[in-house]
């Protein structure tokens, strides 16, 4: 019975065989072709692994990848490693390579997921432990001794790795740990982190069984994030509130207005200690603008809108803020001018005299609208309509009613005022 199922693989192999061949030549002509353009630009070794190892994993049987050579021969799986080492010049074997059923591969071992054969204790005990004739000729080929390891301890070296280099284990989904790096352990090499990253978040990959509650304490010690969003919206936050009160700091004489006003291009500063490492070059200014007109963090999410309310982020933007400077000021010039606003056009709010005026109260500019070009803006409305567009155009022309703006103003040389 053992001999016809032999004989059956053998010849579902010759036929798998037949059509791969017709699909690598196919193959080979479209990478020659394209190569010859100059647009393949990953070296060949790379590419023929990563080609292999596709090609490998379709069009086959339902066994295909799933047998067990933990009993082969030692010889055998020297012979197979050596093959490999002499097609791709080492044995840092991907996860997902499984053997080719081609006539330069042992036979034994087509279909089979080599790293998973090798890279594991069962085979290193069975095989190498009491063996040092062996260890000493898979050193010659360039065994990877770190893969004999657990996966969960591979990743959490990786992990290390990665907070040690970038800072922080905010792993990207797409990030691969890169190969001829000495930063990183050859063990880790090729090991797609970010992907794992994301099945431990979404799935909880290694985090059952008696070892979850000590895992999850390691990852936890890394300052490993499991809601990406939360973690987002909370750096966002701390960003806001550090710029307010270093705004209230650098203007502590005068009364701030509640308001945050962070200007579009604000990015954190890097080399100034007053903000948190981890916040250096963050574009604050581009995530204030993605809040309003995107609802980035807090879409759907009311009590991260009352906390942005809270510390005085404004929905409405910096456009908004700045008529609220410029009603303010013109507030201010009605009253001094008989309620009648009509600035000169090289008005300017001025700053006091003295530095005693202003905190004795007899200044009547708040320091926030010191140089404020009160005549331009206001030309601004009456020419191009500034600050009278959208829904709260009828408010605002209300108010400059109210004022006393002039619309139209007489033509002619003017009074200074």
């Amino acid at each position: 019975m053992g001999r016809n199922n032999s004989t059956a693989r053998l010849s579902l192999f010759a036929c798998i065989n037949s059509a791969r061949i017709i699909l690598l030549v196919l193959l080979c002509y479209s990478v020659m072709a394209v190569t010859s353009l100059g647009v393949v630009k990953t070296s060949l070794p790379s590419y023929r692994r990563s080609l292999q190892t596709s090609l490998t994993s379709s069009l086959q049987p339902s066994w295909w990848g799933s047998c067990d050579a933990s009993n082969l021969p030692y010889d055998s799986a020297f012979r197979v490693l050596v093959k490999y080492h002499e097609k791709y010049g080492d044995l840092v074997i991907p996860r997902r390579f499984i053997v080719p059923a081609t006539n330069e591969w042992p036979t034994e071992w087509h279909g089979v997921k080599l790293a998973r054969q090798v890279y594991n204790r069962k085979w290193w005990t069975k095989h190498i432990a009491k063996n040092n004739d062996r260890v000493s000729q898979l050193n010659k080929i360039g065994f990877v001794w770190e893969r004999l390891q657990p996966e969960w301890n591979l990743f959490m070296e990786a992990m290390v790795t990665y907070r040690s280099i970038y800072g922080d284990v905010m792993v990207k989904a797409t990030f691969v740990v890169p190969r001829d790096n000495d930063e990183w352990s050859k063990g880790c090499w090729d090991l797609p982190l970010g992907n794992v990253v994301h099945r431990l978040r979404l799935r909880h990959d290694f985090l059952t069984g008696d070892t979850a509650i000590e895992r999850k304490n390691q990852l936890d010690g890394l300052g490993f994030v499991w809601d990406v969003s939360e973690y987002n919206f909370k750096k966002f936050l701390t960003a806001l509130r550090i710029f307010s009160k270093l705004e209230q700091e650098e203007h502590e004489h005068m009364i701030m207005p509640s308001t945050i006003r962070v200007p579009s291009n604000f990015v954190v500063p890097s080399d100034d200690y007053r903000w948190p490492i981890i916040l250096w070059n963050y574009r604050l200014g581009e995530k204030c603008t993605a809040v309003r007109q995107k609802q980035l963090y807090v879409k759907g999410n009311r009590l991260r809108q009352q906390a942005l309310e809270e510390i005085g982020f404004r929905w409405s933007g910096n456009a908004t803020l700045g008529w609220l400077d410029v009603v303010h000021a013109a507030a201010i010039y009605s009253q001094m001018h008989g309620r009648v606003l009509n600035p000169p056009l090289q008005f300017v709010v001025p700053s006091p005299p003295t530095p005693d005026s202003e905190l004795d109260g007899s200044w009547p500019w708040p320091e926030r609208l010191w140089g404020l070009k009160l005549g331009q803006r206001l030309k601004d409305v009456r020419v191009k309509g500034a600050y009278l567009k959208g829904p709260d155009a009828h408010i605002r022309k209300a108010q400059l009613d109210n004022l006393g703006f002039v619309w139209t103003p007489k033509r002619g040389r003017r009074k200074r005022s």
